[in-house]
């Protein structure tokens, strides 16, 4: 029985995970990252420092399980979507990378946007500061030294790729966050690219996400223990990555994730952007398979935001009302505390309480942010069905899933019973394996990658469904009137 490999090149950590034929988790290995952010708004990390952790990670998994090891026929690679590496001839990074969360490039979009009319019908999304495009524009304009010697533009699980098999890779779904894809076909964009002032020899090749994207270089194999060097999957964009480890891969099949920041992800058969209601629509990590995401930036920041307000920890917070809320709360919670996208694509939006009172309590202020986080996921619900798509249920993932009222309020206000699975949330590392798997194996992906078990359901509550509506009714309301003043 092989064993596999899922690696996930994350913001703070890379993650390695190995699981045996049976997608049995047998270790986990995790090494810390840091990120420069040498001016306000920046966020850059320097490209080896993925490399060394992901080496770190594996070498510690020889140590500790070196009969798996030699076992491994696969590895499967999860990340960071968005980040500009940037690498001269030599394939040597030429500046760290500007990653994900880096909002520069705010006038780069302006400029995109206009030099590339065809980019929201092509890339399938607006220009945002997050993607890859962007950045570059930035480069050529602020570092035109540094643009003149680009040969090739990686995102960061790529360049960690380049490293174990020695060529320049990427996979449909990370690809589709660059704004350089033509998402409908998978295939780079020669006007998206030109628009950057970039070329597709500047650009990985691309393969799915289930397929083989080379082998692991002979040195490495022996180094980490392995009887043959394995074959390594395309992968996947973290999001994605994470709905194969969900099963989420089939059409309709969807997943709503309370982590720091949220996201309501939904497989596609077809392409089917939104851009007006600032969806993602992206290429998924199995082939011919799309997929759209909602997103929003504060979720369970939104409570740790109050929790360090309050000075309580945020278990504190919520404890007193769960099980089940009986009624919404008076007040009414903005969770713009870093701006928004889904749907406003709005960098400046910040939040806000309305609503208070002398009677108002501790306990009154955090289900509101409960409520207010679960109406940012029924917005994007709402232009996800703008978009074609309707969600029948959800599995409910990440940290804020572990609250039964959030999950009670989440439900009610979507008006859909949400699935709660009983494995911990595995994350972009076990979506990789699994994808490590697929392409060691030839398994067709949308008969393997089937769902967790469902440990429990949690239904709307019929008495709060309708409240829920009319208070998500102001909730709409207001953003647009405090706009206009803050």
């Amino acid at each position: 029985m092989s064993h596999t490999i899922g690696i996930d090149v994350g913001t703070s950590s890379v993650k390695v995970v190995l699981i045996d034929g049976a997608e049995r988790l047998v270790a986990t290995r995790s090494v810390a990252l840091e990120v420069s952010r040498p001016h306000p708004g920046w966020s850059e990390q320097d490209p080896d420092s993925w490399v060394a952790a992901t080496f770190a990670a594996l070498d510690a998994l020889k140590a500790d399980h070196a009969a798996e090891m030699a076992d491994v026929t696969g590895i499967g690679l999860s990340g960071q979507m968005h980040g500009a590496t940037l690498l001269d001839d030599a394939d040597r990074p030429l500046r760290p990378a500007i990653l994900w969360n880096d909002g520069r490039s705010a006038a780069e979009c302006a400029d995109l946007e206009a030099a590339a009319p065809m980019l929201r019908a092509g890339a399938g999304n607006i220009a945002m500061p997050g993607f890859t495009a962007p950045k570059l524009l930035w480069v050529r304009r602020h570092e035109p030294e540094i643009f003149a010697k680009v040969a090739k533009v990686l995102l960061p699980k790529d360049y960690v790729r380049l490293k174990l098999v020695g060529d320049h890779v990427s996979d449909m779904s990370d690809a589709a966050g660059t704004l350089w894809l033509d998402v409908a076909t998978r295939d780079w964009s020669d006007d998206l690219l030109a628009a950057t002032g970039l070329s597709r020899r500047h650009m990985p090749r691309l393969v799915e996400g289930t397929a083989v994207s080379g082998t692991l270089l002979p040195d490495l194999a022996a180094r980490f223990g392995m009887a043959k060097p394995p074959v390594v999957a395309g992968g996947g964009g973290d999001n994605a990555a994470s709905a194969v480890g969900m099963g989420a891969v089939k059409p309709g099949v969807a997943f709503a994730s309370l982590g720091t920041s949220g996201v309501l992800f939904v497989s596609n058969a077809s392409f089917l952007p939104n851009t007006e209601g600032a969806v993602h629509a992206f290429c998924h990590a199995v082939p011919n398979t799309w997929h759209q995401m909602g997103v929003i930036l504060s979720a369970t920041a939104s409570l740790e935001w109050l929790s360090h307000i309050l000075a309580t920890p945020a278990p504190t917070l919520t404890a007193p009302l769960d099980p089940k809320p009986t009624a919404p709360s008076p007040v009414i919670f903005l969770p713009y505390l870093s701006g928004e996208r889904t749907p406003h694509n709005d960098a400046a939006a910040r939040g806000a309480f309305i609503g208070l009172g002398h009677e108002t309590t501790r306990e009154t202020l955090t289900q509101a942010v409960l409520e207010g986080v679960a109406f940012a996921f029924r917005d994007c619900q709402r232009v996800l069905e703008d978009a074609g798509t309707t969600l029948d249920r959800a599995f409910a993932v990440g940290g804020g899933s572990r609250s039964e009222a959030w999950l009670t309020i989440l439900a009610s206000v979507l008006n859909r019973p949400l699935d709660v699975t009983r494995e911990a949330d595995a994350g972009g590392a076990f979506g990789a394996a699994r994808l490590g798997r697929i392409a060691a194996t030839g398994d067709d992906p949308f008969e393997t990658l089937t769902p967790p078990p469902v440990a429990r359901t949690v239904e709307p509550n019929p008495t709060l469904v309708g409240a829920y509506a009319e208070t998500y009714d102001r909730y709409r309301r207001l953003f647009p009137a405090i706009r206009q003043i803050v």
